[in-house]
Order: structure tokens, then sequence, then C-alpha cells
């Protein structure tokens, strides 16, 4: 008897040292989370505050955008979103519409063209596949400037500056070598059986595209989409130099007018014009946010 009550309280005490270790490894795992919450707010509000920084000096008369440290306004000026809208010698409403005329074109171009090269790379079979795709893959290391000046000597002679055309027509000639990369990614997931169901079925490599590659590509569609979307909306270079016009500017080339180097920069209409100008981008991103995850969990650019 004496040694079934000591193995019994051998026990008891065996669980109520078990159940101790659970519970500080419960508070350990609790305390952990919250440091990392805490951690992950504290570098959020870090890289957000650009963002507020400028909502905030948006709002400021002009005398306290850079006299002031704090975010909060001592009166809220909304008088600089209303004056600035038309405060240069176009009002922004045109400024808007040459920046969606340029980017939904170039999204469309972009989505197309790439998606094109990208399924010829990931699922046909022709003479020099791997050597095309690498050449392709070498041009990301290209930087941009170095075809500035013979790009612009091709436009010139073919009479496009000061057109849309220079920002345009390359999009639909598969430029981006990113978003074909991306999209290759992508389509060499795809089962090969579809494929093969459907030249059984006497699919052309056009309709199999049509039919069955592009209804399953959207994530990386989404993806190619909006980072398409922000690179064209908010370039600047590129307007900049192929752009003379000012009825043809887009909102960067807009944003630029607000400095005057000889007289007196407005700050708060320009901030209150920039902020603005992050709307689109945002709500796009908003409404696509389930597709961009998707597309960049599945292409293998994590």
């Amino acid at each position: 008897m004496k040694t079934n009550a000591t193995d019994m309280t051998v026990r008891d005490k065996n669980a109520q040292i078990a159940h101790e270790i659970r519970l500080g490894q419960k508070k350990r795992a609790r305390r952990a989370r919250i440091y990392k919450h805490i951690f992950l707010i504290g570098m959020s509000i870090v890289m957000l505050y650009p963002l507020f920084w400028l909502l905030a000096s948006s709002l400021k008369p002009e005398n306290e955008i850079f006299s002031t440290l704090t975010l909060w306004p001592s009166e809220f000026n909304w008088n600089n979103y209303t004056e600035g809208w038309n405060a240069l010698p176009k009002s922004f409403t045109v400024f808007y519409m040459n920046s969606a005329i340029v980017t939904v074109l170039s999204v469309i171009g972009n989505l197309l063209s790439c998606s094109f090269a990208a399924y010829a790379f990931a699922r046909l079979q022709f003479n020099g596949k791997n050597l095309f795709f690498a050449l392709m893959m070498m041009t990301l290391m290209i930087p941009y400037h170095v075809v500035l000046i013979p790009q612009y000597v091709l436009f010139l002679n073919l009479g496009w500056v000061d057109t849309y055309l220079p920002l345009v027509v390359p999009r639909f000639l598969a430029s981006d070598a990113f978003f074909i990369f991306l999209m290759v990614q992508f389509f060499r997931q795809l089962p090969r059986e579809l494929d093969e169901a459907a030249m059984i079925d006497g699919c052309s490599p056009y309709k199999i595209y049509w039919a069955i590659i592009l209804p399953l590509s959207l994530p990386a569609m989404g993806t190619a989409a909006i980072f398409s979307l922000i690179w064209v909306w908010e370039d600047f270079l590129a307007p900049l130099i192929y752009l003379n016009d000012i009825k043809s500017y887009t909102v960067p080339l807009a944003l630029r007018l607000f400095l005057d180097q000889e007289g007196q920069s407005i700050f708060g209409q320009m901030f209150a014009m920039s902020v603005l100008s992050l709307v689109p981008v945002i709500v796009f991103f908003i409404a696509f946010q389930k597709l961009i995850v998707r597309g960049i969990a599945t292409s293998g650019m994590k």
C-alpha cells in the first residue's frame, strides 16, 4: 500500500511539474508574441511616418510645414487641395487624365506582351530557347541610363518625341524582363497535362494560351499589373525626357512645377496634390491585394 501511495504521489508531482512547465511555455510564447507585435507595430510606424508627415503637411499652413516637428496642424488648411488643383497653368484634371492614359495602355501592353513571351519560354519548345531566355535575363542588369540616349535618338528620328508613343509602344514589345521572368515562374508550375489534353482535343498553342493558361494565371497577372501600374504612374524620368508640352505632362511632372527655383515654392499645395496622386495606387492595391499575394507566393518571387 505504501508503494502504491508513493507511486501516486510521484505521479501527482510529475503531473504538477509538467503542468507548470506547460504554463511556463505558454507564458513565454505569449510574451514572445506580444514583443513581436510591439516590434512590428513600431517598425510599421517608422515606415509609415513619411506618409503621415506628407498627409499632415498637406493640411498645414505654409509657414508651419518646416518650422514645427509636430504632425498635428495648428489649423487644418483644406484650401491646399482646392487651390492646388488649379494652381498650375493647366488643371490637375488634365494631368490625371494624361497619367491614366499612359498607365492603362502601359499595363495592358505589359500584360499582353510579357505573358506571350513568358508562355513561349515556359511552355513551348524552339531552337535557342535557353539562349534567348538567358539574354533576356541579362537585360535586367543593364541600367536604364545606358540605353537612354540610343532610345531617344531612335524615337526622335521616328518623330515620336513629345508624344506618348515612347512611353507606351515599348510596353507592347515585352520590354520589361522582370514581368516575363515572374510569369515564366508561374507558368512552369501549371501541370503539363493541361497542354497535352488540349492538344489531343485539337487546340493550337494560341488556343491553349487564351483558353487554359491565361484564366489560370490571374494571380501572376494581378502581381504584374500592380507593379506595372506603380512604376508607370510614378515614373518621372521618361516623361521628363519625351514630353515637352505642359498639356501632355503626367502627374509627377506636374508636381515638379510647384517647385520654383527663382520664386516661392508652394509646398502645401504640392503635398496636397502628392497625397491625391497616391490614391489610385492605394485603391488598386487594396482591390487586388489577394491576387498580388497569391501571385508572389506561387511564382517563386518570395
